[in-house]
């Protein structure tokens, strides 16, 4: 029954080196630089930020970033880590863009809606409620003082 046992084990070794038995799906979630979500590459080394996958440019050396099982039907086809469904049910963005101070779904539910969940405004952003729909409740402190109203208050101009 040992010999049994170990022709078993080895046979199973043999089928998974083979790729004949199914392997267990490969974790590719990493954190990309400036703490975006990531999608880590067949090197286990290179993470790309997730707005890089699918985009038709290989970035990862094998170009598992580009493959057709994953890029084939998208969003439905992508790791659910990687995308983040706006409030419109036919809109989804990738999840590196959610909270990032662009209004990326076009309603604004990627930065201020429930799902989105963002810190408020850091430093080097302003708050207010902008007419520039480009944005949402926060603009970049380099707009403040430009000349051009930004906030509905004009609080871009007179108060940052």
């Amino acid at each position: 029954s040992a010999m049994a046992l170990l022709g078993i084990v080895a046979a199973v070794g043999l089928g998974v080196a083979l790729g004949l038995l199914p392997r267990a799906p490969v974790n590719r979630f990493c954190t990309a630089p400036s703490n975006r979500t990531g999608f880590l590459c067949d090197d286990r080394v290179t993470c790309i930020p997730a707005s890089w996958v699918c985009d038709r440019v290989s970035n990862c050396r094998n170009g598992e970033d580009e493959q057709e099982k994953l890029c084939g039907d998208l969003p439905h086809s992508l790791p659910g880590y990687l995308v983040f469904l706006c409030s419109n049910p036919r809109s989804w963005i990738y999840a590196d863009q959610r909270c990032n101070g662009m209004n990326n779904c076009g309603d604004c539910s990627d930065e201020s809606g429930s799902l989105a969940s963002c810190p408020p405004c850091g430093w080097e952003w302003w708050s207010c409620i902008p007419v520039d729909y480009e944005y949402c409740s926060c603009i970049p402190r380099r707009l403040c003082r430009d000349g051009i109203q930004h906030c509905l208050g004009w609080s871009d101009e007179y108060v940052c």
